[in-house]
């Protein structure tokens, strides 16, 4: 879940959360991160867990349905529901739905693509992270999509190194995606993330090399670049929530939690590896 740009016109009244902003980035602990860390592989784990259930005749409410069960499993809360009134755990966007579709029960179908954005909330700390899935058979255009706004997130987390500023991780994603001949959407944007689920800074996914704060270590930002097809416009529709292209083109969305280090960025939102998954039911 993301919160929209300073620098763009509100899309509802849900896209930013007033207390949301306007606190100073909190540097995270080796403590700290070590929740965040336990937070992540939930919900890395959950992800990987629902992509493999997006097949023809599923629907995005049993995803919701399977996260929150994950999440239980674990002792972890949904960071989503709740969240300025938001109906679900999770956040489901099919195809021209750009992020904070609501759940529903309406069945895929091959060609389809499913935006999954999730948080746990564990031990006083959130992670949050996103991926979008196919519906195969694709057209060969959808699945490049997929590919280039996955490819543009790894570009932003590489630049996100100490002495680095926000606007380092911004160009990277939006110099990659632009050049191939996709759009970045310009009215929401990525996130610090840790004790709440949206802390400063803002990390938004276009600007220029060295603007925006100095990235020091023990930061962790959710980055998420949002990238269309089509036009970069965007409106909400009147169930408050969910944003889409103006043009009715594709839109993907990929996401993970890192911690910035005094070395390479760690990501805390990666799966397990699979022999290690499994389900810890509560007693």
């Amino acid at each position: 879940m993301k919160f929209r740009s300073k620098s763009r016109l509100p899309l509802s009244s849900h896209s930013r959360p007033p207390h949301a902003m306007g606190r100073k980035v909190r540097i995270k602990s080796a403590h700290d991160v070590a929740i965040m860390r336990r937070a992540g592989l939930i919900v890395g784990e959950a992800l990987q867990r629902l992509q493999a259930m997006v097949v023809p005749g599923a629907t995005t409410a049993d995803l919701d349905a399977e996260a929150v069960a994950i999440l239980k499993s674990y002792g972890a809360k949904a960071s989503f529901l709740g969240y300025g009134g938001f109906p679900a755990s999770i956040c489901a966007s099919v195809n021209d739905q750009v992020v904070h579709g609501i759940p529903n029960r309406k069945k895929f179908q091959p060609g389809d693509i499913i935006g999954i954005d999730m948080g746990a909330y564990l031990d006083g700390f959130h992670a949050d992270a996103a991926l979008t899935v196919p519906v195969l058979p694709c057209p060969q255009a959808t699945l490049d999509l997929l590919s280039v706004t996955e490819a543009s997130l790894m570009q932003g987390i590489a630049q996100a190194r100490v002495g680095n500023h926000v606007g380092d991780i911004s160009h990277a994603i939006q110099s990659y995606v632009e050049r191939l001949g996709y759009s970045v959407v310009e009215e929401l944007v990525g996130h610090g993330v840790g004790h709440d689920l949206h802390e400063d800074p803002q990390v938004p996914n276009f600007g220029s090399p060295g603007d925006g704060p100095r990235l020091r270590a023990g930061m962790t930002l959710a980055i998420e670049p949002m990238i269309n097809q089509g036009t970069a416009e965007v409106q909400v529709l009147p169930d408050k929530w969910t944003v889409v292209t103006l043009d009715g083109r594709l839109s993907a969305h990929f996401e993970h939690t890192i911690v910035i280090t005094n070395g390479d960025p760690e990501v805390l939102t990666l799966p397990p590896p699979k022999e290690t998954n499994h389900t810890h039911t509560t007693p």
